[in-house]
């Protein structure tokens, strides 16, 4: 939809998904100032930077919105990160899929006030570069095709107003709408419990250091402490259940294992130049403490179960799901097959893997009681200490057949120049 179409409904209700950042203010005042009807919806995703998340209500009603709601998406997005974990789904440069999972969750969560506020309209602040509008728009049209969707940054009327965020942040200051101060936006986070992105702003020059971004979910390796720290954690059916022992809810394992990595420094300022869907390249500096951790602790134990086929197997389904869920296919058809895929090995992965955190990195420590790993393919027959059940003489008749292929083409290429590399 476009301005014009958006004015043939002013009479019916605009439902807006909203940060209650810059995007969110802006965009709701704009439209509110020319007359339009709005209820905003935010998701609750656990957003470390939102120390009340009922506080982003009353941003959205200062700016302009006639009702805002708060909507519960944790326990999904703790589901869903998971997943991620469990495919081992990481983007271009190491990038966890933090902000690229929460879309989905998001449009899910919100779906359901639509019928509560009478309205099949959409806005949303996702700009016309980036991702974010694909993630928002595709999921919206395979949960419920009946939605509209505004998007104002693809809008000529919005764009006259706003070339970018330096307009938008005069707009706000000049209508005195509840932002963060300017001084303080150097650069744009979108947060959730998952995982921080930061872009946009200085983070666009790459001939400047990132690192005057400050870390909001833990610190900056080299200023972690210099005193290593062990943890246990236990698998069961590709779950992680217990932590140092305890028992912890999924949304709590998270929460937990996002404070003891990052004051470690683990998964703190993962730095990635990517290839965004509409083919342009963009800076990120990720932070996901909580999905890093656990996501190498689950890595030790699939390379215990998964022997070389099936490694190969889970190592190109990876890859695919990477792709979906960034490029915003999360609830496309690809995607449920490949998870479901994926389910028979996740749960074969059961066992407890003790860690060692130490500045920014992930060590593996031991497993605790390898017999609890079930379906470990981990045995003595590698060992160089005893047989086991391996005879080395058997290797005689498998080098034979190795080696007559390797003699054919040394005999072919015995008269021809052969390449040392």
């Amino acid at each position: 939809m476009n301005y014009k179409d958006l004015l043939k409904e002013k009479n019916i209700n605009l439902v807006g998904a909203v940060s209650g950042g810059l995007d969110s203010c802006t965009i709701t005042h704009w439209l509110s100032a020319k007359g339009f009807k709005l209820k905003c919806v935010t998701v609750d995703l656990g957003q470390p930077d939102e120390e009340n998340i009922n506080t982003v209500a009353e941003r959205m009603i200062d700016s302009g919105a006639s009702d805002a709601v708060i909507v519960d998406g944790k326990e999904k997005l703790s589901l869903y990160g998971l997943k991620i974990i469990q495919s081992q789904a990481k983007y271009e440069g190491g990038y966890w899929n933090t902000t690229g999972i929460a879309r989905p969750v998001t449009i899910a969560s919100i779906l359901p006030q639509f019928e509560l506020f009478q309205s099949n309209i959409l806005f949303h602040g996702a700009t016309g570069r980036g991702n974010d509008q694909v993630r928002f728009e595709l999921a919206t049209k395979m949960l419920n095709p009946n939605i509209k969707v505004y998007a104002p940054w693809r809008d000529e009327m919005f764009l006259n107003d706003f070339l970018g965020r330096a307009e938008m942040i005069t707009y706000c200051d000049e209508n005195h709408l509840p932002i963060k101060p300017s001084a303080e936006s150097r650069y744009s986070t979108d947060a959730n419990l998952l995982g921080l992105t930061h872009e946009a702003g200085d983070l666009e020059d790459v001939e400047e250091s990132p690192y005057f971004v400050e870390p909001g979910m833990g610190v900056w390796a080299w200023d972690a402490t210099d005193k290593p720290e062990s943890i246990s954690i236990k698998w069961k059916n590709g779950v992680p259940t217990m932590v140092n022992g305890d028992n912890y809810s999924l949304v709590e394992v998270f929460k937990l294992l996002n404070r003891v990595a990052g004051r470690h420094g683990v998964g703190i300022g993962i730095h990635a130049v990517e290839n965004r869907f509409l083919g342009i390249k963009s800076r990120g500096i990720y932070e996901s403490p909580a999905m890093e951790l656990l996501g190498q602790s689950y890595e030790f134990l699939l390379q215990l179960v998964l022997d070389k086929r099936l490694r190969d197997y889970f190592t190109y389904i990876s890859s695919v799901l990477s792709k979906q869920i960034y490029e915003g296919y999360w609830f496309d058809t690809t995607t449920s097959v490949a998870l479901a895929s994926l389910s028979k090995i996740s749960e074969m992965i059961s066992g407890t893997v003790i860690l060692k955190l130490y500045k920014g990195k992930v060590y593996f420590d031991k497993v605790e009681k390898l017999e609890e790993v079930s379906h470990s393919l981990y045995t003595d027959d590698s060992s160089m200490e005893n047989t086991g059940d391996f005879n080395h003489v058997d290797s005689q008749g498998f080098m034979n057949i190795l080696g007559l292929s390797a003699k054919n083409l040394g005999l072919k290429q015995k008269n021809h120049e052969v390449v040392d590399l």
